[in-house]
Parts: structure tokens; C-alpha cells; sequence
């Protein structure tokens, strides 16, 4: 039986995805890609390894869990006039799930596809500054 682990914040856990599938679940398609997780001062950055993929290929959504979920399908059309001996790579299709930490600015997230990197930026909310008020108190 494996003890429960406490996480500084969601991401820290992925780290332990085999352990605890309760903060990502990987759902439909033989083949997830691989994940990168950084965490800096300002945002949390996902980086998925999806060579051959271009910005068409992705939905990227939050649900109504609040989960950002992104999803792919893509199907390759065979050549007319050869003759395939192995097709691999005909059709990919993935989806995966992310709990997202509550620090996450939901209206300024960000992705882009470059050289087979699907990258998704997480922009962190920025803590509110409360500037001490100057007051006066009645004496009663």
C-alpha cells in the first residue's frame, strides 16, 4: 500500500504520475506523448513532444471541471499508387487531462507548435499587493 504524499503545488506531483492518477489522466490513443513540466516565478510552461503535428492538428480546452484538456487526431491519407508493406503512423490520437493549480491566470494562457514542440504557457496570477491604509482610531 502506498502512503499519501503531500506536493507543494499540482504540478509537483506529476513528477510521481505513476504513483498518484489522480492529478493527470491520459485517456484515448495508444501513443501520449512525452511531457515536460516547468514551473518559473511567472508561469508554468508544458512542453509535448508531437513530431509531425502542426497548430490544426490540436484542441486545446478547459472543461468544466476546470482540467485543461488537450486533444489531437490526425490522419494520414495513403499515397495513391504504392504499395504499403507496413504503415505505422496512418492515424495518431491522443487526449490528456491536466488539473490546473489555482494560480493559473485562465485568460492570458498561451500555445504555440515549433519544431514538433507543442508548447502551452500558464501565465501565474499575480499576488495582490495590499498597501496598509493610514487610520485614524477614536479613542472610546
Amino acid at each position: 500500500m502506498k502512503t499519501a504524499r503531500r506536493y507543494n503545488n499540482v504540478f509537483d506531483a506529476l513528477y510521481d504520475i505513476f504513483d498518484n492518477d489522480a492529478w493527470m489522466s491520459r485517456s484515448t490513443g495508444a501513443a501520449i506523448p512525452p511531457i515536460n513540466i516547468i514551473d518559473s516565478e511567472e508561469q508554468y510552461e508544458l512542453e509535448f513532444a508531437v513530431p509531425g503535428m502542426s497548430k490544426e492538428d490540436f484542441c486545446i480546452q478547459i472543461d468544466t471541471n476546470d482540467n485543461l484538456v488537450v486533444t489531437t487526431e490526425k490522419s494520414t491519407q495513403l499515397a495513391e499508387g504504392k504499395r504499403y508493406l507496413r504503415q505505422s503512423f496512418r492515424s495518431s490520437a491522443f487526449r490528456q487531462s491536466i488539473v490546473m493549480p489555482e494560480d493559473v491566470d485562465r485568460n492570458k494562457i498561451k500555445a504555440r507548435v515549433e519544431n514538433g514542440i507543442l508548447y502551452i504557457v500558464l501565465p501565474k496570477l499575480k499576488p495582490e499587493v495590499v498597501k496598509p491604509e493610514v487610520r485614524t482610531i477614536g479613542i472610546a
